[in-house]
């Protein structure tokens, strides 16, 4: 009987150990930014060749990635007229979208 009483609180004291551990490493992981930009292409050629390649490497050389993005038939709208065009950007921290953001290359 002892071995059983034994046994269990053993398991019970790994299973709150684990769980502190886990809560703790979730706690240091900082979750990603999410940009989702509306855009309205008024010139679809010009922003194909000239716009589009270097706000591309504008972002990605900021620290930014491109997640995904759509144009007109791909966007589905719950509410409301959908938007011509999405892009969505990851961006490691606010701090970064934001230096992007307010910087002179933007």
């Amino acid at each position: 009987m002892k071995q059983y009483v034994g046994l269990g609180l053993a398991m019970l004291t790994g299973s709150v150990i684990g769980a502190a551990a886990i809560s703790g490493l979730h706690a240091q992981a900082k979750p990603p930014v999410y940009l989702v930009t509306e855009i309205d292409v008024t010139n679809p050629e010009a922003y194909g060749k000239e716009f589009a390649p270097k706000a591309q490497a504008i972002i990605k050389a900021a620290g930014g990635r491109l997640v995904g993005g759509a144009g007109s038939k791909a966007v589905t709208a719950i509410v409301g007229t959908p938007p011509k065009r999405v892009a969505i950007q990851a961006w490691d921290s606010l701090e970064a979208l934001n230096k992007w953001y307010n910087s002179a290359d933007y």
